[in-house]
């Protein structure tokens, strides 16, 4: 089986963007090529105002209750983001294939590639593989690319943090040995 990159892709960006959300609209424009996104013009409020809409979305997608909700929500998003798959070679890079129609805008673009990403990351790879850290504190957003499929951390400190928190726990309740 193939796996798209085109969902790892968008919902790594999606991630980074929920978890930090951009301030304004240069900013947006700059961490989207930064992620290797064609920006063909700077993003306008309205542009940066879509995104976050997409990102609002994308989050309760992240926090649903089951996988059937999940699946509802990314399909409301994909209903919203509606457009005719194209292939284009607009970079000269190759041609490749696109979920959206030609000359949207930065938001626009932002919305249908979050929400198709997401549907092809989670069809292609499992629905469980969208999630929060498991560390209670924390609330980074992140997705699982695992080969396995059972991240349940957003990063090695939170992994470490946990580790050393239930060490402590077991520790705390085992039995004072005398000597």
């Amino acid at each position: 089986m193939h796996l798209n990159p085109y969902g790892e892709d968008a919902v790594n960006m999606a991630a980074e963007l929920a978890n930090r959300p951009p301030a304004d609209a240069a900013e947006l424009t700059d961490r989207c090529r930064a992620a290797g996104l064609v920006v063909d013009s700077p993003g306008t409020p309205e542009d940066l105002r879509r995104a976050l809409e997409a990102l609002g979305a994308w989050e309760k997608v992240v926090d649903a209750g089951d996988d059937a909700e999940r699946a509802e929500l990314v399909n409301r998003m994909l209903a919203e983001a509606a457009a005719h798959p194209r292939m284009t070679n607009h970079t000269g890079g190759g041609w490749h294939l696109h979920y959206r129609d030609d000359r949207q805008t930065l938001g626009a673009v932002l919305y249908s590639l979050i929400a198709v990403g997401t549907a092809l990351h989670l069809s292609g790879r499992g629905m469980h593989r969208l999630r929060r850290c498991a560390v209670a504190e924390c609330v980074t957003i992140f997705a699982d690319t695992t080969r396995t499929g059972r991240r349940r951390y957003c990063s090695h400190p939170c992994a470490n943090r946990d580790a050393v928190r239930r060490h402590r726990a077991r520790a705390a309740a085992a039995p004072v040995r005398s000597r």
